[in-house]
């Protein structure tokens, strides 16, 4: 059955009183009963003021919207329409000193009474009209709530209103909302109300945990709010607050040692300023929950202003206009723990308005560890594989590294490791890059493409767009078994999980990862021991225009971004540079807890094996001479991928090849020999082409046919292509002409191939030419050199020289 109205129930409650007034005055004589009349005449009178002029009560939340951390504390306060800063509070969630002293020192009675003191008001009325100014008050609480929700004049009329508004309000609220109504619009100076915003404004801590000493100094601020703000007055609001403490003395509430401790303290002067801490996330939470008074987000409140001030100190000395994010999330939760979206939040040169946790940006290299990953997964590789970081060609793109060298050979640990471009394109070619996008998407990783576009292999590069919060959700699934999630604020978000890799994956990547030595830090050098293990990545996009740093450990996710949100370059700045030394320091600043720098047990489908190059596989199976260098390799489910055949060579041959070679002299035999031989059957391991000219002398020689018989015919498997450097001699000392300070200039050709020849210089890439094409490079770097030439076609050559001094 629905309940009666408001109004419905004072009048049941007027008839129910006339009635017993009635039956009791019945047999009174006519003066009684003119009374009797009389009572209901003036009853009904104030029915219909009340129906008339009803009390003005809040009829919507017009408090203002505090986000606050976990524990409570706020983060940022958003003003109410009026730009009033009020925050919620309620009887239960404020200190009982502040009740006590609120009570002891402005209505003892409040409890009791219906809303007027008759004995205060006499009082007061008395002590006014004999000397002639106010010295003591008669107002009850609710009658200063109804001064608050009715202001009025200081007249007899004015104070009468005062008077039939607080009974009104008796007879609408229970003493506990007549009470929360006082908590949450008392004044307490310019645009502060309430006891919960000015605890926050002038002591900085909520209003549940004060002393004797701010309780007082609360108390007693909403009487002459503008002549005893701290801020301003600190003198005049210590006195009032004394004179607060003599009172809860007098009157045996507080013990006269306890007072004498609180008159000790000293009322700070303490700038009014709102919270404002994660500042672009509180914004962002009220954005999304306008309508919600009390918004608690998982945030660490110490941790958050720690690392705002960290973030602030450390990228002080950076370029105008550069901005940095951070976020750090708890990786059994997926909570944020902290959140920084910019560097200084209302800077307009630095554009501190924009939220960089949550903005489309180039990722860089940071997608590498879900592509190796996936890799795993799909069985063609181990952590060890050989892989090739030399010149290539994918249909038309011809990556490089970011230092535009080339290291060779190299296992797919250390090209992880090291961000090597060429070795990631390839990969992700053969995983495909629409369904390595697809898996990204489906684990939480939007990719933003260009309108029209598709993805395409330079994705993995940072070819196109990502957000911090979704990097950092799906990279803490190298530590929660390959599930990667989103990012919650708050307690009431569900928790988003998606499976990424499988858990084996997910565990070979992250401790490919951590073998990766801090920079500058070698594990033979320093105890690092009791630090956590961090499994860690870095990028930096085109141009420079974003720095990544992204690390995992057994409890923790942090990212950090650098850059400028307007998207222009930021010279010299990278992700190894800029972003990852902070993220180091935010790593070792986090809680430990027990195990964090030990390592996680292996999952099941995870085993250890030793493999050799250059075919990859199992050293058990390999006779010694196909096993030119032996590795330690993590296997998924026991897979044993084989070294990637050669890409587009035009020169290709197996990489294992068998053939038949005289017992006595060791020469190659044919199909076609004249002679009868001895034969006897080898076999030989080959090395990738492209990769010929980073191997040893030795690893060649055991990687080519021998020599075929005399008398046997040509069967052209060794057939090869002469590559010649035109314009350097091998050995040659080259020296400035006098006067010269350009460097030494060279006119050089690649004779031999009709293909695109790549010129490197110490491992590093120069140019690109066709042919017989002339290159004419200037050396400005003194000392030793090799200058190789490679064809796309597995040819190559190299000379050695020396630059005088």
């Amino acid at each position: 059955m629905a309940r009666p109205c408001c109004c419905c129930r004072q009048v049941q409650r007027v008839i129910a009183w006339s009635a017993r007034v009635r039956r009791r005055l019945h047999r009174s004589g006519p003066i009684l009963r003119w009374v009797r009349w009389a009572l209901a005449a003036l009853l009904v009178t104030l029915l219909v003021m009340d129906l008339v002029f009803p009390p003005p009560l809040p009829t919507r939340r017009d408090t203002s919207t505090l986000v606050v951390a976990q524990d409570g504390s706020p983060l940022r306060a958003f003003a109410d329409a009026e730009g009033v800063w009020r925050y919620p509070a309620s009887v239960d969630a404020v200190s009982p000193l502040y009740l006590q002293a609120l009570l002891g020192y402005e209505d003892r009675w409040f409890w009791r009474h219906p809303g007027i003191n008759p004995v205060a008001l006499l009082r007061a009325g008395k002590q006014m009209a004999g000397q002639r100014r106010i010295v003591s008050g008669g107002s009850t609480l609710t009658m200063q709530v109804a001064r608050i929700l009715d202001p009025h004049t200081r007249t007899p009329w004015g104070k009468l209103k005062q008077v039939l508004r607080a009974l009104q309000l008796e007879v609408h609220l229970s003493k506990r909302d007549i009470l929360t109504l006082y908590l949450e619009r008392a004044p307490y100076g310019g645009t502060i109300e309430g006891v919960e915003a000015a605890s926050w404004a002038y002591l900085g801590k909520s209003a549940a945990h004060l002393s004797h000493a701010e309780a007082a100094l609360l108390a007693v601020l909403p009487q002459a709010p503008s002549r005893l703000r701290p801020d301003r007055h600190p003198q005049a609001a210590q006195r009032a607050r004394d004179k607060v403490l003599a009172r809860m003395q007098s009157l045996q509430q507080w013990p006269a040692d306890v007072v004498a401790d609180a008159r000790m303290e000293t009322v700070v002067a303490r700038s009014l300023r709102p919270p404002l801490h994660a500042a672009l996330l509180a914004q962002r939470l009220h954005a999304a929950q306008p309508d919600q008074a009390r918004i608690q987000s998982s945030i660490d409140i110490d941790l958050q202003r720690t690392l705002e001030e960290r973030l602030a100190s450390y990228f002080s000395t950076l370029p105008e206009r550069t901005s940095a994010a951070l976020l750090v999330i708890d990786n059994q939760t997926l909570q944020a723990r902290a959140y920084v979206g910019t560097l200084n939040f209302g800077d307009r040169q630095r554009l501190g308005h924009v939220d960089m946790v949550q903005a489309w940006r180039s990722p860089g290299s940071t997608l590498k560890p879900f592509l190796y990953a996936m890799a795993l997964d799909d069985g063609l590789i181990h952590s060890e594989s050989l892989l090739v970081d030399a010149p290539q060609s994918f249909g038309g793109y011809r990556p490089g590294n970011f230092d535009e060298a080339f290291n060779g050979p190299v296992s797919a640990a250390t090209a992880l490791r090291l961000s090597l471009n060429v070795p990631a394109v390839d990969l992700l070619d053969r995983v495909g890059p629409a369904r390595f996008a697809a898996r990204l998407s489906h684990a939480g990783i939007q990719l933003r493409f260009p309108r029209g576009s598709s993805p395409n292999l330079s994705l993995i590069l940072g070819g196109t767009g990502a957000r911090l919060e979704d990097l950092v959700g799906a990279f803490s699934a190298l530590n929660r078994g390959g599930i990667a999630g989103r990012v919650r604020y708050t307690d009431e978000v569900p928790l988003q999980e998606r499976r990424l890799v499988s858990p084996g994956a997910a565990w070979i990547t992250r401790e490919m990862l951590e073998a990766n030595p801090r920079p500058g830090q070698g594990t033979d050098t320093f105890d690092v021991g009791g630090r956590p293990r961090v499994a860690w990545k870095t990028g930096t996009s085109y141009g420079y225009r974003d720095a990544w740093a992204i690390g995992s450990t057994r409890q923790y996710t942090v990212g950090v971004w650098v850059g400028r949100p307007d998207g222009t370059p930021l010279p010299g700045q990278y992700g190894a540079v800029t972003a990852l030394p902070l993220m180091f320091e935010v790593v070792d600043s986090l809680p430990r807890g027990a195990g964090a720098g030990h390592a996680v047990p292996a999952p099941v489908g995870v085993s250890q094996a030793d493999i050799c190059w250059p075919g990859g596989g199992l050293a058990s199976e390999l006779p010694p001479a196909l096993c030119q260098r032996r590795l330690k390799a993590w296997l998924l489910d026991g897979n044993v991928p084989p070294t990637f055949a050669e890409r587009d060579a035009r020169r290709w041959q197996p990489g294992r090849q068998r053939y038949q070679v005289d017992a006595v002299t060791g020469l190659r035999l044919s199909a076609d020999c004249s002679a009868v031989h001895d034969e006897e059957e080898r076999e030989i391991a080959r090395w990738p082409a492209l990769l010929s000219p980073w191997l040893p002398e030795a690893a060649r020689k055991a990687s080519q046919l021998p020599a075929l018989a005399p008398d046997c015919r040509d069967d052209g498997r060794q057939s090869s292509i002469a590559l010649h450097i035109d314009g350097l001699n091998d050995g040659a000392t080259l020296a400035r002409a006098p006067g010269n300070t350009q460097g030494v200039r060279l006119q050089l050709r690649a004779l031999g191939s009709e293909h695109e020849i790549d010129w490197l210089m110490d491992g590093r890439w120069l140019a690109r030419t066709r042919g017989a094409q002339p290159f004419n490079p200037v050396l400005e770097q003194t000392g030793a050199h090799t200058l190789t030439a490679l064809a796309n076609d597995g040819a190559w050559t190299q000379v050695r020289f020396t630059v005088a001094r």
